[in-house]
């Protein structure tokens, strides 16, 4: 798409700051008006259309995206937002641990500290198991965790949804937004088999690029996160 305006501007409005292109506002693709909570975040977003060249690239609008994704998708479905993140957590990639080797069964120890992490902060205890065998998730587990997903605003949702996609761990998402874990932190722990293999047996490029790519779809959640609290 060819780049259509010149100036792009912020402004408070009364209920949120506007996002303007030449002084019109800017809206979704739902048409929803472009209204966001914090001034940083419509900035954020601001300075990634001023940035576009003469050919608009929307992959290099990632915050854009998913601000649209809030606005359009998580206010019209949030129930079901909720129950799809929660669904990462009843199979939960920390409750899955190796049986060999040794090496990988140590590093997975260090998934303990967060489901103690989640225990304290949310009052959800996972179950492990060893192997590829299914562990069924307790209802009070559950509970608690679908109290700690609906408790999360709309923004924090579309970041949770991300962060436990990427990750396959609703845990390490939980602690991404607590604060408990940096993006990238999370990122390598929910890529502990992968980095032992690569250990082993060498890297594949191919791998290492959608690995960057992934690791860079949990920054901009990260980031979403930080400047719609800002």
């Amino acid at each position: 798409m060819k780049r259509f305006y010149k100036e792009v501007t912020v402004d408070r409005a009364p209920d949120g700051f506007r996002f303007l292109l030449d002084g019109k506002l800017v809206r979704t693709p739902a048409r929803q008006p472009l209204l966001l909570p914090t001034e940083a975040l419509a900035d954020a977003v601001a300075q990634e259309w001023r940035e576009q060249e003469d050919e608009m690239l929307p992959a290099a609008m990632p915050l854009t995206r998913l601000v649209n994704t809030v606005l359009d998708g998580i206010r019209a479905t949030r129930e079901d937002v909720i129950s799809a993140i929660l669904r990462f957590g009843e199979n939960d990639l920390l409750s899955y641990r190796a049986e060999a080797p040794v090496a990988l069964v140590a590093r997975q120890l260090q998934w303990d500290d967060y489901l103690n992490w989640l225990s304290d902060r949310h009052g959800a205890r996972l179950a492990v198991t060893f192997g590829i065998q299914h562990v069924e998730q307790s209802a009070e587990t559950l509970a608690a965790l679908r109290r700690a997903i609906a408790a999360q605003s709309d923004f924090n949702l579309a970041a949770l949804h991300v962060l436990a996609s990427v990750t396959g761990s609703l845990v390490l998402g939980l602690a991404v937004l607590d604060g408990r874990l940096t993006s990238e932190d999370a990122f390598a722990l929910s890529r502990l088999d992968e980095a032992y293999q690569a250990e082993q047996w060498g890297s594949d490029r191919e791998a290492e690029a959608r690995a960057g790519h992934l690791a860079a779809e949990m920054r901009h959640a990260a980031e979403l996160v930080r400047l719609a609290r800002a």
